[in-house]
């Protein structure tokens, strides 16, 4: 049994967001239903790369869940929808506020078709607010929310996080509150609508940006690799690239001083504690990187790991996904898909002792189980689905 086998989630979802967090869903053993367009399916479909004609972007984030089309600008697919989520547990949607409404298949709706559906819809700025109708996309967010206002080399130049972290967050954020939300309806037999929106998930992990501001009056600004509040935290040069380098307390910064034999500087009043470390970090940087220059970050990192100093290299995309401790966790996995053939793929993040987590299928074909949906869960036979099929429901 995988820890969350039985319930059955019905993924109205595109793009990014809601379909990462469908996927952690599929990934804990729910069965998830894709709705998609007739005409293309999820728009990732059509996001390069691809292998075989099948787009690696769409198959990384919709493994193991099964597609059935669906019209639902046909009166008949918004009627197939009502009967399917009388039949699930979970409807996880991120359209834009009001389209599932102008649809006719909002939560009012569907909630009273099964009062314990939970109904999660994700969204950029959240079902409520002057923002609510809003378009958005994580670039725009990223830079709503402040993100890219803390990252980057300097104050001139606002970045953005390498990753897609605002949808990334808002579908961490939306499987946490439908969990939740599981978890209520246990005790009151009733299910909910969980909102869940980019800009608050932003928001809520900008961390200590959000707190000094608060405290101190004083707009955070980026400051590249350093930290604002320890010190040396941060990435130091080496002869051969560049180490990052994490000193959290004291005790750290007299290992690292015993490395880098310079235990001179370890009782400088310029560096005996962290906060003057903090308010002298470019001298500091200057003398650490005297020393660090001189070796390879092989050889300070494995000088480091010894006495137990937080270190680390900066490794790339195929580093990372070679790396022994990475392939030890199972964060790489194979999956056979019928058309792309043999794909490499993220694993699962979270490990369970008892109800293991895994990666099973790979991403479905556009349609691919819609037959059998429609048969198995909806009792509609082949003749009834192949109508359906001619006039254009599915």
């Amino acid at each position: 049994m995988k820890p969350l086998e039985g319930l059955v989630v019905l993924d109205m979802t595109r793009v990014l967001a809601g379909p990462f967090a469908a996927m952690m869903f599929a990934d804990m053993g729910a069965e998830v239903i894709k709705i998609e367009r007739p005409d293309g399916g999820d728009d990732t479909r059509a996001y390069p790369p691809f292998q075989n004609g099948e787009s690696a972007y769409f198959m990384s984030l919709n493994r193991g869940k099964r597609s059935v089309t669906l019209n639902l600008k046909h009166e008949k697919g918004k009627e197939i929808l009502k009967s399917l989520a009388r039949k699930c547990d979970i409807l996880i949607e991120n359209f834009k506020p009001g389209t599932m409404d102008k649809l006719g298949v909002g939560y009012e709706v569907l909630s009273k078709e099964n009062p314990r559906l939970i109904y999660a819809a994700s969204s950029g700025f959240g079902q409520t607010g002057p923002y609510s109708s809003r378009p958005a996309y994580d670039l725009i967010i990223q830079g709503m929310g402040g993100m890219m206002s803390v990252t980057g080399p300097d104050e001139h130049t606002p970045t953005k996080v390498g990753s897609s972290v605002a949808d990334i967050f808002a579908g961490l954020f939306a499987t946490i509150g439908i969990l939740a939300a599981v978890n209520s309806r246990m005790r009151t037999g009733r299910g909910q609508l969980v909102d869940v929106a980019m800009l608050d998930s932003m928001v809520a992990v900008l961390e200590n940006a959000v707190s000094r501001y608060l405290v101190s009056g004083e707009v955070p600004h980026p400051i590249g690799n350093k930290h604002p509040s320890i010190a040396p935290f941060s990435t130091l040069a080496t002869s051969d690239g560049a180490m990052n380098v994490a000193v959290g307390n004291d005790e750290i910064w007299r290992r690292l001083c015993g490395v880098l034999e310079m235990k001179e500087f370890e009782k400088d009043p310029r560096f005996a504690d962290n906060a003057s470390r903090v308010a002298n970090f470019d001298e500091l940087k200057a003398i650490l990187e005297e020393r660090t220059g001189k070796n390879t970050t092989d050889h300070w990192l494995a000088e480091l790991e010894k006495v137990s100093v937080p270190s680390g290299p900066i490794n790339d995309i195929a580093h990372v996904v070679n790396d022994p401790q990475v392939l030890a966790r199972k964060m790489i996995v194979e999956v056979l898909h019928p058309v792309a053939g043999l794909m490499k793929i993220p694993g699962v993040p979270i490990k369970f002792s008892g109800t293991p987590a895994e990666v099973e299928a790979p991403a479905p074909l556009l349609g691919e189980h819609t037959e059998k949906i429609l048969s198995s869960y909806l009792g509609l036979s082949d003749a009834e689905i192949a109508d359906l099929r001619k006039d254009g429901v599915i």
